[in-house]
């Protein structure tokens, strides 16, 4: 279960006094600040990460830096982020995956709760894929087809309560279908099996999904987000399609350690908000299939709970256990 308390970000400032907050609030940035990211360079959150590093060094001046600590599920970078000190000189971009891994890793090093949200910086929908053999063309007819033949359908994913595969299994529940699971080692090798019809489907994240779709080579059956997406206009969501209120979204997160004053957490959320508004930035987003966030560390706290009620009765479904 998710360690984070919605009192806990909210009144965490009150452990600095007015004046020493007013202070720092005034005076920063006034040096360089580093955003960890938990991944290689050129991944997806590394991407997102980067844009989020722009746009706070456009608005507030000063140079905020990458630096990609990958290895460990996100683990090492989440863990050396959770230990820096607590004076807004080290950011977090967090993947949605943080929310997951209480969920599958029995011995975690931080948690979320060594941590102060910012502001939730970008969604990015995932979109329910089939082999063009499968004869399915709606999410109906999917589950038509799942109904008929339970745990015959199979789905591949990154690995046993990864988004992939936890979307999925929110759609089995909704649906109530059996699906038959088959774990991977990554997206490619998922994809691999998937374009030579040796899978049925899978959930995968719009920005990879769209070329695949594009070129006829897979068939988007709907895609996981509240509304349409503009890159995917003709490919109804999930909810629309007889599952209402379905929603599986990946995101991008910015964090802080816990105890970093308020006022410097609210002036890195406004200049992260202000960022995003930019028709450059708004731009690649859409390119990518994302939207942007900006939301307060309050608004960014709650859905982070909500997230963490949605996974966690998912996982229990699932029969996933913490290893």
């Amino acid at each position: 279960m998710l360690r984070f308390a919605l009192p806990f970000a909210i009144g965490f400032a009150l452990m600095a006094g007015p004046t020493q907050a007013q202070q720092a609030t005034a005076d920063y940035p006034n040096h360089t600040v580093k955003i960890i990211v938990p991944s290689t360079p050129g991944g997806g959150t590394d991407t997102f990460a980067r844009l989020v590093g722009q746009a706070l060094s456009d608005s507030l001046g000063q140079t905020f830096y990458i630096e990609n600590r990958g290895g460990g599920g996100t683990l090492i970078g989440m863990e050396a982020a959770a230990r820096s000190a607590n004076d807004g000189y080290t950011l977090y971009v967090a993947p949605s995956t943080i929310t997951l891994l209480p969920l599958v890793k029995k011995h975690m090093p931080v948690h979320l709760s060594d941590f102060a949200p910012v502001t939730l910086a970008s969604v990015l929908p995932q979109v329910l894929i089939v082999h063009p053999s499968v004869p399915a063309k709606t999410v109906q007819e999917f589950i038509a087809l799942a109904k008929k033949q339970p745990g015959k359908l199979t789905y591949g994913s990154p690995g046993i309560g990864t988004g992939p595969q936890m979307a999925m299994q929110l759609l089995a529940n909704k649906a109530g279908i059996d699906l038959q699971h088959i774990p991977y080692k990554g997206v490619a090798n998922v994809l691999t099996d998937l374009l030579a019809g040796r899978l049925t489907g899978m959930m995968l994240n719009a920005t990879s999904a769209i070329p695949h779709i594009q070129a006829g080579t897979l068939r988007a059956l709907g895609v996981t987000s509240a509304k349409r997406l503009d890159s995917l206009k003709d490919v109804p969501t999930v909810a629309e399609q007889g599952l209402p209120g379905f929603e599986a979204l990946q995101w991008f997160g910015v964090l802080v350690p816990a105890g970093t004053p308020k006022p410097i957490i609210d002036k890195l959320q406004q200049a992260i908000a202000k960022g995003l508004t930019t028709e450059k930035v708004k731009a690649r987003l859409k390119l990518e299939g994302a939207e942007p966030g900006g939301d307060t560390p309050e608004e960014f706290a709650k859905f982070l709970q909500e997230e963490d009620t949605k996974w966690t009765a998912v996982a229990k479904a699932a029969h996933i256990v913490p290893q």
